[in-house]
């Protein structure tokens, strides 16, 4: 039978709209991410993401490069958000997370885009770095689904996530994907530049799980609902994954499905943090794999353990 996503039960029921009011007023003075910048997007006031009223798109489209149970064979439909909560020093997409890449779009714009990306085929609509534009999210669904769209929600986050504002999400987001990026707040605020990231985003992954569970994949092997975590590896055990891991694996789920990502580079102002100057090795990607085993998370991503021969 197929998967019905439980927004447009909200849709009928009403409740999606009003879910949206509550939303809006994240806005003015701003609450929607843990930063709280408390200025008034609504009236044109900029805080830490730069961004006002309106979400910026960079780029959407059929995105054949994520994991494999989001792209599929006909790909995850990706819109790309300008500007990020975060400043991550080494970030790979500075040049659509810290500046102003792309347009600014109105809700009706954004849904056109959903419905666009479902008329192509895609499996499900991604949305890629939308923490600070949650409301505008919102909105544009509420549009989407009274126009007829009917794929699951992926809401790929940094991480740095508000639980008031994830908590108007449930029943609206199908498939949470967030990054674990650090273990240590110091870590965090020295690398991402904000205050907590740790205990911030181990709250906001509880709620993830508590909200969709494990990752569930359809007859075919395509994700329709569930948490699904990014870890980026760092060298020098920056990202300290050991602790991300026990948390994962005794607190959420060892059912947790799990991307060890092995692709960090020096890209934006890496240069400026020595322990950041090189890829990582072959052997600080086996000792993440080997941890994840022995603590029982055995649902990997395997495309990247293929790639470096293990």
């Amino acid at each position: 039978m197929p998967y019905t996503p439980t927004y447009l039960q909200l849709l009928q029921t009403g409740e999606l709209e009003q879910r949206l009011q509550l939303a809006r007023q994240f806005l003015s003075p701003c609450h929607v991410c843990p930063r709280q910048c408390e200025v008034d997007r609504l009236g044109g006031e900029l805080g830490e993401c730069q961004t006002g009223a309106l979400a910026r798109v960079s780029s959407y489209g059929p995105h054949l490069g994520e994991e494999d149970p989001l792209r599929g064979w006909n790909g995850s439909g990706t819109i790309f958000f300008g500007r990020c909560n975060l400043h991550c020093q080494y970030c790979q997409n500075a040049d659509i997370s810290q500046y102003d890449a792309g347009e600014e779009v109105t809700p009706q714009y954004l849904a056109k885009i959903m419905l666009n990306l479902q008329e192509r085929g895609c499996h499900n609509i991604n949305f890629v770095s939308p923490t600070h534009v949650g409301p505008q999210i919102l909105e544009a669904v509420l549009v989407a689904a009274q126009n007829g769209l009917h794929l699951p929600l992926v809401y790929n986050t940094g991480g740095y996530d508000s639980l008031p504002l994830l908590k108007l999400f449930s029943g609206v987001i199908d498939i949470y994907m967030p990054d674990m990026k650090y273990s240590d707040a110091k870590i965090g605020e020295r690398l991402s530049k904000v205050p907590n990231y740790s205990q911030v985003n181990q709250a906001a992954v509880k709620e993830m799980h508590r909200q969709v569970g494990d990752l569930q994949l359809n007859a075919r092997g395509i994700a329709v609902r569930g948490l699904l975590v990014r870890h980026l590896i760092l060298p020098e055990g920056l990202a300290g994954t050991e602790r991300t891991l026990r948390f994962l694996a005794q607190e959420i789920s060892p059912n947790t499905y799990l991307n060890l990502m092995d692709q960090y580079r020096p890209a934006y102002r890496a240069g400026d943090y020595p322990k950041l100057a090189r890829r990582i090795t072959r052997t600080e990607f086996q000792e993440a794999v080997d941890l994840a085993k022995g603590l029982g998370l055995e649902r990997l991503d395997e495309r990247k353990r293929l790639l470096w021969g293990l």
